[in-house]
Protein backbone atom coordinates (compact mmCIF):
# COMPACT_ATOMS: atom_id res chain seq x y z
CA UNK A 1 0.00 0.00 0.00
CA UNK A 2 1.48 3.06 -0.98
CA UNK A 3 1.62 6.39 2.01
CA UNK A 4 2.40 10.34 1.32
CA UNK A 5 4.66 11.36 3.93
CA UNK A 6 4.22 14.96 4.83
CA UNK A 7 7.57 16.80 6.62
CA UNK A 8 6.35 20.27 8.25
CA UNK A 9 8.69 22.61 9.60
CA UNK A 10 8.08 25.64 11.92
CA UNK A 11 7.16 28.54 9.61
CA UNK A 12 9.48 31.03 11.95
CA UNK A 13 12.04 28.26 11.61
CA UNK A 14 12.50 28.24 7.80
CA UNK A 15 14.22 31.35 7.02
CA UNK A 16 16.38 30.81 10.57
CA UNK A 17 17.29 27.18 8.98
CA UNK A 18 20.85 27.46 8.66
CA UNK A 19 21.20 23.92 5.56
CA UNK A 20 25.43 24.14 6.12
CA UNK A 21 25.02 23.51 10.00
CA UNK A 22 27.30 20.63 11.34
CA UNK A 23 23.92 19.40 12.49
CA UNK A 24 22.25 19.52 9.54
CA UNK A 25 25.06 18.34 7.40
CA UNK A 26 24.70 15.05 9.61
CA UNK A 27 20.96 14.98 10.12
CA UNK A 28 20.73 14.98 6.07
CA UNK A 29 23.61 12.22 5.40
CA UNK A 30 21.89 10.27 7.85
CA UNK A 31 18.71 10.42 6.38
CA UNK A 32 20.48 9.65 2.59
CA UNK A 33 21.61 6.85 4.31
CA UNK A 34 18.12 5.44 5.13
CA UNK A 35 16.69 6.78 2.09
CA UNK A 36 19.16 4.63 0.20
CA UNK A 37 18.54 1.79 2.12
CA UNK A 38 14.45 2.22 1.30
CA UNK A 39 15.50 2.70 -2.30
CA UNK A 40 17.11 -0.82 -2.43
CA UNK A 41 14.74 -2.72 -0.54
CA UNK A 42 11.98 -1.40 -2.89
CA UNK A 43 9.76 1.08 -0.41
CA UNK A 44 10.75 4.37 -1.86
CA UNK A 45 8.56 5.79 -4.91
CA UNK A 46 9.28 9.12 -4.35
CA UNK A 47 10.76 12.10 -2.48
CA UNK A 48 11.12 15.56 -2.77
CA UNK A 49 11.81 18.73 -0.68
CA UNK A 50 9.08 21.44 -1.57
CA UNK A 51 10.05 25.25 -2.39
CA UNK A 52 9.89 28.41 0.47
CA UNK A 53 6.36 28.80 1.06
CA UNK A 54 6.41 32.63 -0.18
CA UNK A 55 6.55 31.79 -3.26
CA UNK A 56 3.98 29.67 -3.42
CA UNK A 57 0.53 29.81 -5.42
CA UNK A 58 -2.68 28.94 -4.19
CA UNK A 59 -5.95 29.20 -6.62
CA UNK A 60 -8.99 29.31 -4.98
CA UNK A 61 -12.61 29.28 -6.26
CA UNK A 62 -13.78 32.76 -6.99
CA UNK A 63 -17.26 34.45 -8.42
CA UNK A 64 -15.49 34.36 -11.95
CA UNK A 65 -13.81 31.02 -12.21
CA UNK A 66 -10.82 30.19 -9.87
CA UNK A 67 -8.22 32.72 -9.24
CA UNK A 68 -4.77 32.26 -8.05
CA UNK A 69 -2.80 34.26 -5.35
CA UNK A 70 0.46 34.46 -3.65
CA UNK A 71 1.45 32.36 -0.67
CA UNK A 72 0.08 29.75 1.51
CA UNK A 73 -3.86 28.93 1.52
CA UNK A 74 -3.85 30.13 5.19
CA UNK A 75 -1.04 30.89 7.70
CA UNK A 76 0.25 28.05 10.01
CA UNK A 77 2.30 27.76 12.89
CA UNK A 78 4.27 25.01 10.66
CA UNK A 79 4.45 24.79 6.84
CA UNK A 80 4.81 21.97 4.23
CA UNK A 81 8.54 21.38 3.88
CA UNK A 82 8.91 17.94 2.10
CA UNK A 83 7.43 14.88 1.01
CA UNK A 84 7.59 11.10 -0.11
CA UNK A 85 5.77 7.91 -1.23
CA UNK A 86 6.09 4.87 -0.06
CA UNK A 87 4.86 1.68 -0.80
CA UNK A 88 5.14 -0.86 2.47
CA UNK A 89 2.93 -4.00 3.64
CA UNK A 90 1.39 -2.00 6.28
CA UNK A 91 0.78 1.02 8.11
CA UNK A 92 2.85 -0.16 10.80
CA UNK A 93 5.75 -0.43 8.37
CA UNK A 94 5.13 3.70 7.62
CA UNK A 95 5.13 4.04 10.85
CA UNK A 96 8.09 2.61 11.69
CA UNK A 97 9.80 4.16 8.44
CA UNK A 98 8.49 7.36 9.69
CA UNK A 99 9.88 6.94 13.43
CA UNK A 100 13.25 6.75 12.22
CA UNK A 101 13.11 9.64 10.00
CA UNK A 102 11.60 11.97 12.65
CA UNK A 103 14.42 10.49 15.33
CA UNK A 104 16.87 11.71 12.49
CA UNK A 105 15.49 15.45 11.50
CA UNK A 106 13.23 16.10 14.46
CA UNK A 107 10.39 17.44 13.14
CA UNK A 108 6.78 15.60 12.61
CA UNK A 109 5.55 13.78 9.38
CA UNK A 110 1.95 12.96 8.94
CA UNK A 111 1.15 9.83 6.84
CA UNK A 112 -1.74 9.61 4.36
CA UNK A 113 -2.75 6.37 2.85
CA UNK A 114 -2.95 6.96 -1.22
CA UNK A 115 -6.12 6.19 -2.43
CA UNK A 116 -5.53 3.58 -5.03
CA UNK A 117 -6.96 -0.26 -5.64
CA UNK A 118 -5.97 -0.99 -1.93
CA UNK A 119 -6.74 1.86 -0.22
CA UNK A 120 -10.48 -0.02 0.91
CA UNK A 121 -7.85 -2.16 3.09
CA UNK A 122 -6.37 0.53 5.19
Amino acid sequence: MKYLLLGYTPADAWDAADTASEEALAAFAEYQKFEEELVANGELVSTEGLGHPAVSVTVRPGTSGPVATDGPFAELKEVLASFAVIDVASQERAIDIVSRIVAVLGEPIEIRPVMGDDFAQA
